[in-house]
């Protein structure tokens, strides 16, 4: 689903993190974090994920991008208000 969107599937990702293959960042250069959210409005990570990212292994990098994925999900089917 992610991927017709042009951002790489999650799961993908973790298998190409299996196969020891690298996971690229989920940066765009647009790097403002909205404050009600925390979130960069650029690539949806919070500020630890992007902090932490140069630390982190292939599948720790591949579990961000499910969050991401998970978010912007979220964000496009917000919950109804009853």
């Amino acid at each position: 689903m992610m991927a017709s969107m042009g951002y790489p599937d999650a799961r993908s990702l973790r298998e190409a993190a299996l196969k020891g293959q690298p996971v690229p960042s989920p940066c765009i250069s647009i790097c403002r974090i909205e404050p009600a959210t925390g979130l960069c409005e650029g690539c949806v990570r919070t500020l630890n994920e992007i902090a932490t990212w140069g630390t982190l292994s292939g599948l720790e990098r591949a579990d961000v991008w499910a969050r991401i994925e998970a978010r912007r999900a979220q964000a496009a089917n917000p919950p109804s208000s009853r």
